[in-house]
């Protein structure tokens, strides 16, 4: 049996998982963002005396050339080799994935990519994130990183000849899709638009009512996020990519999205290739599930 976790900057949940992309929630906690101690804590609360391995969903990115963790939102972890610290301090092995890489292993295994060998599973939440999965194994990278299409300054910044800033991002660059293509970029392209401050959910609502500047306002979305979008998919070879995060729950958004990607890449598919993601509840604890049992099944 390996007990699972998905760990995010407020709230950290465990599971226990007797096969790889089975789990059954074992509760939650509050996330100890800044005690260590506390934090170690946390994990073995929810530990059991037949948990032969842990497996973390982590809401950051682990180097695989050092095990050191770069992860923002939960500080008493960034920077430490938590691996290998934790298993030290528990006796057990330990893996961690990213929270990205563990969605898009939970679509590929069991939800909209089962079947297709590439899957781009892309989040569509606060920002911008994405993970990469072939043949059942999340591809990372150096630092940790792949499949974060979110971040290099590429976006256009004169979609449809409206001329946009480079809004400065998170990463330290400007002009990254991350600050435009999720919900908080959304707003934040309608406020530029028209000096309307209103929210995402706001802004789709008065879209799907037929109102002529929330059109152009998610058409400028989907105009600059869709080019990036189609020439990841091009790269990668990808069949198929499930949409999660909070505008990844509009189904109107996501064919939208998906009309403008499809008339943009090289291959013509003629079936949806951007997909609402299946696993909307648990794809952490499943993602880490799957990553746990490759490494200690």
């Amino acid at each position: 049996m390996i007990t699972v976790f998905d760990i995010g900057g407020s709230r950290l949940k465990a599971a226990r998982s007797d096969q790889a992309g089975q789990v059954a929630p074992l509760g939650a906690v509050d996330t100890p963002g800044a005690d260590l101690v506390a934090f170690r804590q946390a994990i073995a609360g929810f530990l059991d005396p037949a948990t032969r391995a842990i497996a973390l969903s982590v809401a950051g990115c682990v180097d695989p050339a050092t095990d050191r963790m770069r992860c923002a939102n939960i500080p008493c972890i960034d920077g430490l080799a938590l691996a290998p610290a934790l298993a030290a301090a528990l006796g057990l092995p330990v893996t961690i994935v990213n929270d990205a890489d563990a969605f898009a292993l939970a679509e590929a295994a069991s939800g909209a990519g089962q079947g297709h060998r590439v899957v781009f599973g892309i989040i569509l939440g606060t920002g911008v994130g994405g993970g990469v999965v072939i043949g059942g194994r999340a591809l990372t990278g150096p630092g940790g990183f792949a499949g974060e299409w979110g971040h290099g300054p590429v976006a256009n910044l004169r979609p449809r000849g409206h001329d946009l800033p480079a809004f400065a991002c998170g990463c330290g660059q400007a002009g990254c899709l991350d600050t435009l293509g999720g919900a908080r970029g959304m707003e934040r392209l309608h406020d530029a638009l028209t000096g309307l401050p209103i929210g995402a959910r706001e802004i789709e609502a008065r879209w799907l009512a037929g109102d002529a500047v929330a059109t152009e306002t998610v058409a400028v979305w989907a105009d600059l996020i869709s080019g990036p979008l189609a020439m990841m998919i091009n790269t990668l070879g990808a069949t198929i990519v499930p949409v999660g995060g909070g505008l990844g729950k509009s189904a109107a958004l996501v064919a939208e999205l998906d009309r403008w990607v499809r008339d943009r890449t090289l291959h013509r598919f003629s079936a949806p290739l951007l997909v609402q993601a299946r696993h909307r509840i648990e794809p952490g604890l499943i993602g880490a599930s799957l990553a746990g049992w490759q490494a200690h099944g």
